[in-house]
């Protein structure tokens, strides 16, 4: 059947603009069913309670109920790699911190690229470390511990939720202050900080959100915060320029990704939604383009900073590349 030229155009350009439109149509149309917020790390920890929090928050912009899934192990690249593998369609994104993509990459041989495998949707908290011990330990402030850790070398522990962005704290702690002391890897921080609590171990370095409940109940002690500026919260913890180890500011921020591939739209749509949901504003753009550019630098200094520091055995050398999977687990 011969069709008139300009009829067979209209249709051409017909066909040509149903891919727009279905596009359209997706994004118009997504959320239709709940979405699955992976944390790669156990319940009751500072990632956690964020994840709950903002995925309450974005359900209201989004329409349907965000689920907080726990996939933990490995220092969190068991979670990493289910969303890392999951279907690029919005349902599935992962709440991701310093320690799970950027630490990991410098630490582990991972099964995923953490630049590649990933859209990033945005920031969500950047949460400054505090420096705490248990309540035994005799030194009152920054300057004391020091000087104990240094007349104790290698007799004190200090706990972790794996070799990550904590870890990465402690090495840096020891080389500025020439103190040393043994790391105790867990599977999470929640049940460090219970060690701690328990007086098992004797040192942490924690995100504040996570810790300063427990010092202003009195079961742990802060010696500083490793910011620039005190926290509005809990304005009696120095700094640690005021304390006696200035520049040592750490902290853990996180942020929401989605697996590769995933729509422009939808990660627009995810990225308004968690802007809005976010507790606080960051001072960096938050649009998607701006976090990847945001990522890729801070990876490039900090994965320097971890190969040259990372993690090392209880003689004091510094421990080999190794698989996640092969990671220590939480002492018996």
């Amino acid at each position: 059947m011969n069709l008139p030229r300009r009829r067979f155009l209209y249709l051409a350009a017909g066909a040509a603009a149903l891919p727009a439109i279905s596009g359209i149509a997706r994004a118009q149309a997504y959320p239709t069913r709940p979405i699955t917020i992976i944390v790669p790390f156990p319940a009751g920890g500072p990632l956690d309670t964020l994840s709950r929090v903002i995925g309450e928050r974005m359900k209201a912009a989004l329409g349907q109920p965000l689920i907080v899934e726990n996939v933990t192990g490995a220092a969190g690249t068991i979670g990493v790699s289910r969303v890392a593998r999951a279907t690029p369609n919005g349902y599935t994104i992962i709440m991701g911190n310093f320690s799970t993509h950027v630490v990991n990459g410098a630490t582990y041989t991972l099964q995923y690229d953490l630049l590649k495998d990933f859209e990033p949707v945005g920031l969500l908290a950047s949460n400054p470390y505090l420096i705490i011990s248990k309540n035994a330990i005799p030194a009152k402030d920054l300057k004391e511990l020091i000087a104990w850790l240094n007349a104790n070398p290698d007799k004190m522990s200090m706990g972790t939720g794996g070799a990550g962005a904590a870890h990465v704290a402690g090495v840096f702690f020891q080389k500025e202050t020439g103190t040393r002391f043994q790391f105790v890897p867990y599977r999470g921080t929640p049940l460090a900080l219970q060690d701690l609590m328990g007086g098992q171990i004797d040192l942490m370095f924690d995100q504040s959100s996570n810790a300063l409940t427990h010092v202003r109940a009195g079961k742990i002690r802060a010696y500083a915060v490793a910011a620039k500026k005190r926290l509005a919260s809990t304005p009696d913890i120095p700094t640690v320029d005021e304390a006696g180890v200035p520049g040592l500011y750490m902290s853990n921020w996180s942020a929401l990704w989605a697996p590769r591939g995933t729509p422009k739209d939808i990660i627009a749509k995810l990225n308004a939604a968690a802007v809005n949901a976010s507790p606080i504003r960051l001072c960096v753009r938050n649009s998607p383009i701006s976090v990847r550019r945001f990522y890729r630098a801070i990876s490039r200094r900090r994965r320097r900073s971890a190969r040259c520091t990372g993690p090392r055995s209880k003689s004091g050398g510094r421990s080999s590349r190794r698989p996640a999977s092969r990671q220590n687990k939480r002492p018996s």
